[in-house]
């Protein structure tokens, strides 16, 4: 088993910046590759960003030159900075862990870009 624990989440003002951190332990050698997640109210989940073992990475279109996924593998923690935020990032943020056959994922922090 994986567990993940999401923080960094807060009020910000349009065009401010957040860091979210994803902090993994358990089982984490069964690990490929992470990602974040977001969901806003009546959306479905999707996907923001992932980091892969390797270190490649990859963004959605809505991310791109704003936000950026990273790691620590001595923390055994994964991050997403953004910038630029707009209101429409407003979501609960989720991390989540590929294992063979399984996905794992945290409880989710909140992001909310208002004036």
């Amino acid at each position: 088993q994986v567990q993940l624990v999401e923080s960094g989440g807060d009020l910000v003002q349009p065009g401010g910046s957040l860091r979210l951190s994803c902090a993994a332990s358990g089982s984490i050698t069964s690990i490929y590759a992470m990602d974040w997640y977001r969901q806003a109210p009546g959306n479905q989940r999707e996907l923001v960003a992932t980091i892969t073992n390797g270190g490649s990475t990859n963004y959605a279109d809505s991310a791109k030159g704003r936000f950026t996924i990273s790691r620590d593998n001595a923390k055994n923690t994964v991050y997403l900075q953004m910038n630029s935020l707009k209101p429409e990032d407003t979501a609960v943020y989720y991390c989540n862990a590929r294992g063979i056959g399984k996905y794992y994922w945290g409880q989710g922090t909140q992001v909310t870009v208002s004036s």
